[in-house]
């Protein structure tokens, strides 16, 4: 396998991103980031992740000279309420009962950011998810068997297997944490493509 195009570094650490990258074939270094992301509600969900995502992407641009910074932040929405990731698992708790039985929308802010150039592209890809309705005890259940403090809304769509979402519109990678289709086709913008057999 060959990679193609300028290098790629992937500002996050998260797992699920490095799996949806992995998956469609992308060579890329991670690069972890440490900064205080904006957390103010009154932004609206939308453009809160497009700032975290800018955020995150220039604040490594000094460690890469040479290629294209990756950068995303997602959150979900019910109406005008942001979840987060939550702060421990009374939070997560508190979180998937306030979600139980409804649709709510994930957005994700995705930031390329070309480290010579300073050349930026920054979008938002949403995707609305609907929850079957969970007894409490499947709720505590499903907490339980998923690990959900570093998870956007406190579940985890790529291990779902039909437990909690009954349905989405829209990107289904999104929801998981990077909206591929849409990603791809501005990375391809920055001759970032796929691995060639």
């Amino acid at each position: 396998m060959s990679a193609t195009g300028p290098r790629l570094f992937l500002a996050s650490t998260s797992p699920r991103r490095k799996d949806l990258l992995n998956a469609h074939g992308y060579a890329f270094t991670v690069s972890s980031v440490a900064v205080e992301e904006i957390a103010d509600p009154a932004l609206g969900p939308e453009r809160l992740v497009r700032e975290n995502a800018r955020l995150k992407a220039h604040s490594i641009k000094h460690l890469h000279q040479d290629g294209v910074i990756l950068a995303a932040d997602t959150v979900v929405a019910l109406g005008n309420r942001i979840f987060g990731k939550p702060a421990d698992m009374q939070d997560a708790a508190a979180m998937l009962a306030e979600l139980n039985g409804r649709a709510h929308v994930v957005h994700s802010g995705v930031c390329l950011l070309a480290a010579e150039t300073l050349e930026e592209r920054v979008f938002v890809v949403s995707t609305t998810v609907r929850f079957h309705t969970l007894t409490r005890a499947e709720q505590a259940a499903y907490l339980s068997r998923i690990k959900p403090l570093d998870k956007a809304g406190a579940y985890a769509a790529q291990d779902d297997d039909g437990a909690l979402i009954a349905g989405y519109e829209g990107s289904f990678s999104n929801v998981v944490g990077l909206p591929i289709e849409a990603l791809a086709l501005q990375l391809a913008e920055f001759g970032v493509h796929p691995q060639q057999p």
